[in-house]
């Protein structure tokens, strides 16, 4: 081990000598974009074999009571994982992320790297009601930070592969690139120098080619889209305005529940409430079990009875009206679940259920207008566009939320309505809160 760390150490010379810090950082904007590729492969392929069994359970069983259990065991292995192993906040990854680079120097805890993978697959392998990209943005920060800093990397460059960790897990989550690095510009480094997107870049496609060598070629979400008509304009202004509404709810309710629950100073107590109205709630709306992408996949292709996860809802689902009030429901409480989820001690972020989210109000805004009878409408556009404007309003990042909507769902001939949408429900939000949810 001592020869190791010698040989390491006159590496670290030699290189200061022989590679110029720039080129050294592309070199290191590589391995970063590898490294996450890979963390994005072994958390999502972990959650989707918790999930098979889970599915494989429920199946087997006459009623769905497993909904409200696994999401309890989940919640629990997390928190006392974090709690007696990990002995440190990982929640929330963006935001640490954001402190980390205002307040600590961009230096993250080396355990990030692996903590939030372990964290996060329990909590979402089990039906905890979040998203899987913010523990991966924070694994990818943190592998950028810590690769710099073993590099001896100076402050501004360690800051940059914080940003390419981002970027790379992103674009490794999503195949796309360009967003990765919109995300960054965005939401965390919004000072950067022009120069520096070259290294931004650069990881962002190493983290693709190397999400397509494991995922395969496959979009995230596939769609069944029409093109756009011009006559459609006005509902797409209109679902910009409901976006922002949408997300002004969402932000809200999550800060004060979040804010509320923890104030339960015992972490057994606080697990406890959480994780049984957890329960009750995936027991009742099975849609909001785990990320719930299967659902909104199902919504982007018009299977609207798939969609609602049981046979239990078919019944219930036959009279026109019943739809969209059950969506809307569905909506309401997916913020109230992910809440729940990460108050009690569970590990995911908020930019999955904001697709989710995102898209059942598309749906919703179409299905009841087609109801009325106003105009005809193509529900599986609304649920794309959708997606996009919710994410623009929470986010406040109107950009990412439009170029990465058009890639993960091939949508480019809804470009027009996604920048449409996206814009108006980020200026609706923004007249009402200063701040993104992060």
């Amino acid at each position: 081990m001592h020869n190791l760390q010698h040989r390491f150490q006159q590496f670290l010379v030699w290189r200061e000598h022989a590679i110029s810090a720039r080129y050294f950082t592309m070199i290191l904007s590589i391995f970063v974009g590898l490294f996450c590729a890979l963390a994005a492969h072994v958390l999502k392929s972990i959650i989707e074999y918790l999930h098979e069994v889970a599915k494989n359970a429920v199946e087997a069983s006459d009623v769905n009571y497993l909904f409200f259990v696994m999401p309890i065991v989940g919640i629990f292995l997390a928190s006392t994982f974090v709690r007696y192993i990990v002995k440190d906040d990982i929640s929330h990854g963006v935001t640490k992320i954001l402190y980390a680079i205002s307040q600590r120097k961009a230096v993250i805890k080396a355990h990030n790297i692996w903590s939030s993978l372990v964290a996060s697959s329990l909590t979402i392998g089990f039906g905890g009601s979040v998203g899987a990209e913010a523990p991966i943005v924070l694994t990818g920060s943190a592998i950028g930070s810590n690769l710099g800093k073993a590099f001896r990397m100076d402050r501004k460059t360690l800051m940059l592969l914080v940003g390419c960790g981002a970027s790379a897990a992103v674009a490794g989550i999503f195949k796309a690139p360009l967003a990765g690095v919109l995300f960054t510009l965005e939401i965390l480094l919004f000072n950067i120098s022009m120069t520096a997107i070259l290294p931004l870049l650069v990881s962002t496609i190493t983290a693709t080619v190397t999400s397509y060598i494991f995922f395969g070629m496959d979009v995230a979400f596939a769609a069944t889209i029409e093109k756009f008509a011009l006559s459609n304009l006005p509902y797409y202004i209109i679902l910009g305005i409901f976006c922002g509404l949408v997300s002004l709810y969402f932000m809200k309710t999550t800060l004060s529940m979040e804010d509320r629950i923890k104030r339960i100073k015992k972490p057994f107590m606080r697990w406890g409430i959480s994780a049984f109205f957890l329960g009750i709630i995936l027991f009742l709306f099975p849609p909001l079990y785990g990320e719930g992408y299967g659902n909104l996949i199902d919504l982007l292709n018009n299977n609207i009875e798939s969609a609602a996860s049981h046979p239990f809802y078919y019944e219930l689902l036959s009279s026109e009206w019943s739809i969209p009030i059950f969506f809307f429901l569905v909506m309401i409480f997916k913020v109230v679940a992910m809440s729940f989820t990460n108050a009690g001690g569970g590990v995911g972020g908020t930019f999955g259920p904001t697709l989710f989210v995102g898209g059942i109000a598309g749906f919703i805004v179409a299905r009841v207008i087609n109801i009325i009878g106003i105009h005809p409408l193509p529900e599986t556009n609304f649920v794309l566009v959708g997606m996009g404007g919710l994410m623009a309003g929470v986010m406040q990042s109107p950009l990412t939320a439009i170029f990465l909507i058009a890639v993960i769902t091939v949508g480019y001939e809804l470009l027009m309505p996604l920048i449409i949408t996206s814009t108006i429900s980020f200026a609706t939000i923004r007249g009402v809160e200063s701040y993104s949810i992060y």
